[in-house]
């Protein structure tokens, strides 16, 4: 079993064993996305899963911090300052995130093969949860608060092999 090494990190252990037992479930991906969102939910960890000085972000853009990975899933911490954000991408697997700290404003999508249609829109804030399994998981994210934000993402993947969760980048028109 491949792990990242870290810390020790508050809330970090019951983390790792919750999804490892809800992933060895065989469930559909959708499934274990919606199943490891609601434990997220009832044990979302506080901003002291991250040091201070983690917690500052970088200027260049929104960084992660894999915080443990193994085969079958990966979590990890995302810290966006004020105005950070993603290209719009998908995933390899599912994936379920809880906003500790900023307000991630996500705008989903849908291919259409020769250009992207949007779909929805979502505000998601601190200790709001969510899941999502491909297909159907195009999206981008911004930080729009006025703080540095922070949120836990859990992807079916392990980043230590795969060095991100991103499947694939999109830049096609959006109508």
């Amino acid at each position: 079993m491949n792990m990242v090494a870290t810390l020790t990190r508050p809330g970090l252990t019951t983390l790792a064993d919750g999804v490892r037992r809800i992933a060895a479930t065989g469930r559909p991906e959708r499934e274990t996305a919606f199943a490891v969102a609601d434990f997220l939910r009832a044990h979302l960890p506080g901003l002291d899963i991250l040091t201070e000085e983690e917690r500052v972000g970088k200027a260049e853009s929104y960084h992660s911090f894999a915080l443990h990975a193994e085969a079958g899933f990966s979590i990890v911490a995302v810290v966006w300052r004020p105005g950070q954000g993603t290209v719009i991408h998908d995933h390899l697997s599912w994936c379920a995130f809880g906003v500790l700290s900023g307000n991630e404003h996500e705008t989903l999508y849908r291919d259409m093969g020769d250009h992207l249609v949007e779909i929805g829109r979502a505000d998601n804030r601190p200790g709001e949860v969510s899941g999502f399994a491909p297909p159907g998981d195009i999206h981008s994210v911004i930080n729009t608060s006025d703080e540095v934000g922070v949120s836990i993402h859990i992807y079916g993947t392990d980043v230590s092999q795969t060095g991100s969760s991103v499947r694939r980048v999109y830049d096609l028109p959006i109508l």
